[in-house]
């Protein structure tokens, strides 16, 4: 799993749309102060967080729908823009930096986060690659656009600290708001030598919505996890601190991106 990660659209005219109409007035403020909310489940999960979007809210429920996962975990993240960021709405150039710094899927190589059930802090990705395909899985090189494209797939190898080598398919979406990207898992992922979760049977998205001076990062994990004891609460755990480790590192790819905007 990127771990976690998108699903959404929108953005209402140059002005884009604000965060109270994203979470609503209580959630904004709860952010705007610090908050993370995360909310995991494990039985006929339905979405709580997602934030007030029509196309995000039926792209998750689809994907809950087909997978009927046992295991949901969602987060909402704030980052607050720069100084000197366009406040009202990203510039062009803002959007295709983010985009391409989001692209960049080498940079999670090395990545850390919490492991509950070590007790101590982890390496989530060894190594981090895109490749030319599944089958062949020739390393190339992060893409790099000069505007983001409305849809576009990619392969990535991915050495998961606990789920081990495993291979990915990543499909980023564009819209005037907002930029997704789904992963899903094109092999099966163990848990030492304990079978975790099959091929296809995990979905992660983050939906990065722009709303003024904030970016809203949505990020939400669904697994359909094997039926063993203890598992689906191990994953729980682990896709909630996994989804702060990935925040984390859209963080620095979201400073990287404004820097080079704003020299």
């Amino acid at each position: 799993m990127l771990a976690a990660f998108l699903v959404l659209v929108p953005g209402t005219g140059v002005f884009g749309i604000s965060l109270e109409e994203l979470t609503g007035p209580d959630q904004a403020k709860a952010l705007i102060n610090g908050e993370k909310p995360v909310v995991a489940q494990f039985k006929d999960p339905q979405p709580q967080l997602a934030p007030k979007d029509n196309t995000l809210q039926n792209m998750v429920e689809a994907i809950r729908a087909d997978l009927q996962p046992s295991v949901m975990v969602e987060s909402l993240h704030l980052y607050n823009k720069p100084v000197g960021a366009e406040n009202l709405a990203w510039s062009a150039g803002e959007k295709t930096g983010l985009y391409n710094e989001i692209l960049a899927l080498s940079t999670l190589t090395g990545l850390q986060y919490f492991s509950a059930s070590r007790g101590k802090i982890w390496t989530f990705y060894v190594t981090s690659s895109v490749i030319d395909g599944p089958s062949t899985k020739k390393p190339l090189p992060d893409p790099v656009y000069p505007q983001p494209p409305a849809e576009l797939t990619l392969y990535a190898r991915q050495k998961d600290g606990t789920f081990g080598d495993n291979i990915y398919q990543y499909d980023f979406y564009t819209t005037a708001g907002a930029i997704i990207f789904i992963q899903q898992n094109l092999s099966a992922l163990t848990y030492g030598i304990i079978p975790a979760v099959s091929k296809n049977n995990l979905r992660s998205a983050v939906a990065v919505f722009d709303a003024g001076d904030y970016l809203l990062v949505y990020i939400v994990s669904m697994a359909k996890a094997v039926s063993l004891p203890g598992i689906k609460d191990r994953m729980g755990t682990s896709f909630a601190n996994r989804s702060e480790a990935i925040f984390h590192w859209f963080s620095n790819q979201a400073d990287t991106a404004f820097r080079k905007a704003h020299p």
